[in-house]
């Protein structure tokens, strides 16, 4: 099944709008423009607007036929406090703020998506279309749930996507079970007794008690859980003293703590608890241990899935199909899928090539920056915009599929 002409026809309208987007990047919960513009969008194709559920979140409803069904796509609007790098003619006009994720991408997929959705309308039921806020931190998903997306717009599964740097261009890929892990942070302040660094005897240093438990918290990882469930601790900040040659009050331990399952990061909370209080008692010192959880992991359900794949393969054919390896980024996608069945899937964004089209002949980018990585979450990135018509193109396929006639 080749990619809807249409769409395919529209391209230079929402490369224009992705564009846009992408200059006027905003931070989670402060997604005005972006939601507004979003709005006046499906308002012009005639499809009726929810607005307000998780502060600056946007639902389009589209029905067609007279089925009861309901179907979740999702795309998220939000961009992420960082200074583009890049010097091209849609950069961020906003130091600080840049959608180094590819949010405004998967926003104009969506919006192509709706428009010819509503224009044409092949499908028996309704499509929730769920433009969310602040992915990036925020938990965007889980506020729009608390202010009632599902009561409002019943739906039987949701789907998202995003994209991949790294997988071609006009590929897609998904897999069963988890795909992305949960995302958790620890933050433990360990209180000793400051002294003279000459006379360490004096106090008690909270210096050697956070190594000792540093050290220590890799054998939960390789010696308390399942050698086939895979985890993540990285301690990632370690801030103490001021002086050479003073031993500190405090020293602060943080990092991030990242599983597959609720049940693993069980274990690795009640244990790193455990080291910690022990291995600061073991020296006499004090400490406070907070752990947060963040995201939960992000879980595919199988059935979900399988019609996904199918969609996937009539769009751009099996060998293009591909199976996603699961990676320990986090997605906040992860609450929807508690509550609701679907799946989360990728879109190949391709190597950054496509950064050529509007920088030098050399491949360096206006004023003579040198292109660096087009990776997510990197000052280089931009979204590859001969997408767009592919990954609305999978949208509407696979609300016609799913809400087909019975």
């Amino acid at each position: 099944m080749p990619l809807i002409d249409a769409l395919q026809a529209d391209a230079d309208l929402f490369t224009a709008l992705r564009r846009d987007l992408h200059a006027h990047p905003e931070l989670c919960f402060q997604e005005q423009r972006t939601s507004d513009l979003v709005a006046a969008q499906l308002t012009a194709w005639g499809i009726p607007v929810i607005r307000g559920l998780g502060k600056t979140g946007v639902v389009g409803v589209v029905k067609a036929g007279s089925s009861p069904r309901g179907l979740g796509l999702r795309a998220d609007m939000d961009a992420l406090p960082m200074t583009e790098h890049n010097t091209f003619a849609h950069a961020s006009r906003y130091p600080g703020r840049m959608h180094a994720c590819g949010h405004d991408g998967h926003t104009a997929m969506l919006l192509a998506a709706a428009k010819h959705l509503a224009t044409n309308r092949n499908f028996d039921g309704t499509v929730y279309l769920v433009f969310q806020p602040a992915e990036e931190g925020g938990g965007g998903a889980r506020e729009m749930m608390k202010d009632g997306l599902f009561e409002r717009c019943p739906m039987e599964a949701i789907y998202g996507m995003h994209n991949w740097p790294g997988i071609p261009q006009g590929q897609f890929a998904v897999c069963d079970g988890p795909i992305m892990a949960s995302s958790n942070e620890f933050h433990i302040t360990l209180t000793g007794k400051g002294s003279h660094a000459a006379l360490p005897h004096n106090g008690i240093d909270p210096v050697p008690v956070a190594c000792q438990m540093v050290q220590a918290f890799q054998t939960i990882i390789t010696r308390n859980k399942k050698p086939l469930d895979a985890a993540v601790i990285s301690v990632t900040m370690i801030h103490t003293g001021e002086a050479t040659n003073v031993v500190p009050d405090t020293c602060v331990v943080q990092g991030t703590v990242r599983t597959f399952s609720v049940g693993v990061l069980d274990l690795i909370e009640q244990r790193m608890r455990d080291i910690a209080t022990h291995t600061a008692a073991a020296f006499g010192a004090r400490v406070d241990f907070d752990f947060h959880r963040n995201y939960p992991p992000t879980v595919n359900h199988s059935a979900e899935v399988a019609v996904l794949r199918e969609v996937m393969r009539e769009v751009v054919g099996p060998e293009a199909t591909l199976e996603m390896e699961p990676t320990m980024g986090a997605e906040d996608f992860s609450f929807f899928l508690q509550d609701k069945p679907g799946a989360y899937f990728m879109i190949g964004n391709g190597d950054g090539a496509h950064r050529s089209a509007y920088a030098g002949h050399d491949g360096s980018g206006h004023g003579g920056y040198p292109l660096g990585p087009c990776t997510l979450h990197n000052p280089n990135y931009d979204f590859n915009d001969a997408l767009l018509p592919l990954g609305a193109s999978l949208w509407v396929r696979l609300a016609e599929r799913f809400l087909a006639p019975r």
